[in-house]
C-alpha cells in the first residue's frame, strides 16, 4: 500500500480593497517611497476598513473562495486551523467561529500562533493529521489584520505590514505528491526584539499601557533582519541538501514576504534564480501568517502537478523553518 502524503488540493485568498500606498504613508511619518522601496521592496499594502471587521472576516472570505473554486464541501472538512497573530478575541477561538460561518459543521477548529511562521507550522500540523489516516480534509488558513496592532506613527513598523488572508486545503495523496520534508526551529531570545509588550499575562491592559502605546508591535529592525537572513537561508539550504535537490530540481521558492532583501538572500543561498522566486511583497507588504498562502493563490495558475516547492519563513519568538512540497494539481 502506498504511503499517504498530505497534498494541497485547493487554495483561496482575500485581500481588503483599501490600498495604503507609500505616498500616503509620507503623510503619517518621516519617510518616502524611494526609502521604503529600496529597503523593503514594498510599494503598497492592503488595510481592512470597517466597523467590527477582524481577522475572521478575511479568513472566511479566503475559505469561501477556496470552496467556490474547488469541489470541496464545507460539511466534509474535518479540521479548520487558523494561523494568526491577530485573533478576533482573546480566549475565544477565531478558527471555531470561521468554521461555523463557512458551514464546516463537522469540523473541529483551533488557532495556531507562531508569528510569521504560523502558516508554515500549520502546514506541518495539517500534514500530520492527514498522514495519520484519521482525517481526510484539513483547511489551513493564514490570516492577519496587522493594521490592528500597528502604530502608524512608528516608521519601523507601519511601512512594513498589511492585512490579508490565504487558505489551503490538505487532502491525502497516494502519488507521492504533497509535503515531503520539513525543518522547524525556534529560539526564545526573539521575544526581546519583536513583540507587543502589553496585553498578555505579564502586563495586562491598563490605562497607562494604552497611553504608553504598549499594545502596538515593537521591532528592533536590524537585529530581526540579521536573524531572519541567516536562519531562513540556512533552513532553505538544508531542505535541498537533505533531499539531494539541485537548483534545476526546484521550480519555485515560496519565501515569507517580510523584506525583499531577505527573500533575495535566501534565493542566493540555495542558488535559485529570480524567475523561480514567488514575490508579491510589493503589493501586500508583510501580511504575517498570510504571506505564504497568498503567494500560492497568486501563482496558482503557473503551478504544475509535480512541481517542487521550497517554503521558508521566519517570525517573532523567534520561529522559523523550511518545507519541501510537491505540487499536486494543474489549475
Amino acid at each position: 500500500m502506498a504511503k499517504i502524503t498530505a497534498a494541497i488540493t485547493a487554495v483561496g485568498k482575500y485581500v481588503p480593497e483599501y490600498v495604503l500606498t507609500n505616498k500616503e504613508l509620507e503623510t503619517f511619518v518621516d519617510t518616502n517611497d524611494e526609502w521604503i522601496t529600496s529597503r523593503t521592496g514594498i510599494k503598497e499594502r492592503r488595510i481592512l476598513k470597517g466597523e467590527g471587521l477582524g481577522t475572521s472576516f478575511m479568513a472566511i472570505k479566503a475559505a469561501e473562495e477556496l470552496l467556490q473554486k474547488s469541489n470541496a464541501k464545507a460539511s466534509e472538512i474535518d479540521l479548520v486551523i487558523v494561523a494568526t497573530a491577530t485573533p478576533d478575541l482573546p480566549v475565544a477561538s477565531t478558527a471555531a467561529y470561521v468554521a461555523s460561518e463557512i458551514g464546516a459543521v463537522n469540523a473541529f477548529a483551533y488557532d495556531l500562533q507562531a508569528a510569521c511562521s504560523s502558516f508554515l507550522y500549520g502546514m506541518s500540523t495539517a500534514a500530520s493529521y492527514i498522514e495519520s489516516g484519521r482525517y481526510k480534509k484539513v483547511l489551513l488558513i493564514g490570516a492577519d489584520k496587522m493594521s490592528s496592532i500597528i502604530d502608524y506613527k512608528d516608521r519601523a513598523t507601519c511601512i512594513i505590514f498589511g492585512d490579508g488572508a490565504g487558505a489551503a486545503l490538505f487532502e491525502p495523496n497516494n502519488e507521492g505528491l504533497g509535503l515531503q520534508d520539513e525543518f522547524l526551529r525556534s529560539d526564545g531570545i526573539g521575544r526581546d526584539f519583536l513583540r507587543i509588550e502589553a496585553g498578555g499575562s505579564i502586563m495586562p491592559p491598563t490605562l497607562e499601557t494604552v497611553q504608553q502605546k504598549k499594545h502596538f508591535v515593537y521591532q528592533e529592525g536590524r537585529t530581526v533582519f540579521k536573524y531572519a537572513v541567516s536562519n531562513m537561508a540556512d533552513v532553505a539550504e538544508k531542505m535541498l541538501t537533505r533531499n539531494n535537490l539541485k537548483e534545476e530540481d526546484i521550480q519555485w521558492l515560496v519565501a515569507h514576504q517580510a523584506n525583499k532583501r531577505i527573500i533575495e538572500a535566501t534565493a542566493n543561498r540555495v542558488g535559485v534564480s529570480s524567475e523561480k522566486v514567488m514575490m508579491n511583497i510589493h503589493k501586500y507588504g508583510n501580511t504575517t501568517s498570510a504571506t505564504l498562502p497568498l503567494l500560492l493563490a497568486d501563482y496558482e495558475s503557473q503551478l504544475k502537478k509535480g512541481d517542487n516547492l521550497i517554503f521558508a519563513a521566519f517570525g517573532g519568538g523567534f520561529t522559523w523553518g523550511a518545507a519541501y512540497l510537491k505540487w499536486a494539481y494543474n489549475s
